[in-house]
């Protein structure tokens, strides 16, 4: 029924529409009116292929065996409409770890166009953002490993970019940039942080030294859980504060030239071991306050490294792509 896909140690599951319908979950016909009707289906699709098996789950492992499911395609050529659900039920925009895994899988089924370019189109629904979001894909090789280059477009910054309310304007490296109250009552050295859209909502919060990027299982210990959670999801079951419609967290801090390294508190899922467009959100940043140049930046995160291609045109920041690979689970 559902493949179970790791890109960079985010685990998707990857189920066709028909698969969905075969457990008995109504599912309408076309990813628009299915994203339309999120509330009445997607929670009995977690369940049904993102749970652990009974009697299966490892001793320390987390609540859901994937960090979420793609539900896909909904036709037989391309362009292919796909959905991307978190664990909680949501939907997401876009993920570029998830676009991975898809293309991957269509790959496997014989249903890419070759070489050339494919696109992919995510549907979602958020009230803040265009859906479907649109996304390029072309198979690739980097360093002698097979993936795919994802065209995630041009970024936006600052908070109106991503609906942040009530946060405040800072300078960082004679730019602004935006404190965010919720983040540093938390930790003191989260005082400076960078919106970034980039087909989804980011705040990528820049550190000086490696002491104030969280962990993993810092961000899952319950206090600090908590704060993230209240942050980062929406209403109900967060806060949605400083962004109604919740924001993906980063952290990052520059190591070398080029480098960053970074973590990641993903809306509707929690701490992840990587994030493709968190890591593209992370190194748009980085250029905006002057860390990096255009070119390559690679973004390291607990799961791997992701390489991210930065162009400029008239002194904006024009298009990011990104790198991704992904494998089939036993």
């Amino acid at each position: 029924m559902a493949r179970f896909y790791d890109a960079r140690g985010n685990i998707y599951a990857v189920v066709t529409p028909e698969a969905v319908r075969g457990v008995g979950i109504r599912l309408p016909a076309t990813a628009q009116a299915s994203a339309l009707t999120r509330d009445t289906w997607s929670r009995a699709a977690v369940d049904a292929f993102c749970e652990w098996p009974q009697g299966m789950r490892p001793d320390g492992a987390k609540e859901h065996r994937c960090d979420g499911l793609l539900i896909g395609p909904f036709q037989a050529t391309p362009p292919f409409d796909l959905l991307i659900v978190n664990t909680d039920g949501t939907l997401v925009e876009r993920s570029g770890n998830g676009l991975t895994i898809f293309s991957q899988a269509l790959g496997e089924h014989g249903l890419l166009p070759g070489e050339e370019p494919c696109l992919l189109r995510v549907h979602h629904d958020k009230s803040d953002a265009v859906s479907p979001v649109e996304t390029s894909v072309k198979p690739a090789e980097v360093d002698g490993v097979q993936g795919f280059w994802l065209d995630l477009g041009k970024p936006s910054f600052g908070a109106q970019a991503v609906g942040a309310l009530g946060v405040e304007s800072v300078m960082l490296n004679d730019r602004d940039v935006s404190h965010v109250q919720p983040l540093s009552v938390l930790e003191r050295a989260w005082c400076r942080s960078q919106f970034v859209r980039i087909g989804n909502p980011h705040c990528v919060t820049l550190v000086t030294n490696a002491e104030a990027l969280p962990d993993n299982e810092q961000m899952r210990e319950p206090g600090l859980s908590e704060g993230l959670t209240r942050i980062a999801y929406a209403m109900p079951t967060g806060a949605g504060q400083p962004c109604v419609a919740g924001v993906n967290l980063q952290w990052a801090m520059l190591e070398s030239e080029g480098r960053i390294v970074a973590r990641v508190f993903e809306r509707g899922e929690g701490p992840t071991a990587s994030s493709g467009t968190s890591a593209s959100a992370v190194a748009s940043a980085a250029w905006r306050v002057g860390w990096v140049a255009v070119g390559e930046v690679k973004v390291v995160m607990p799961g791997g490294t992701a390489p991210i291609l930065l162009e400029e045109q008239g002194g904006e920041l024009s298009r990011v792509r990104l790198f991704g690979t992904a494998r089939l689970m036993d």
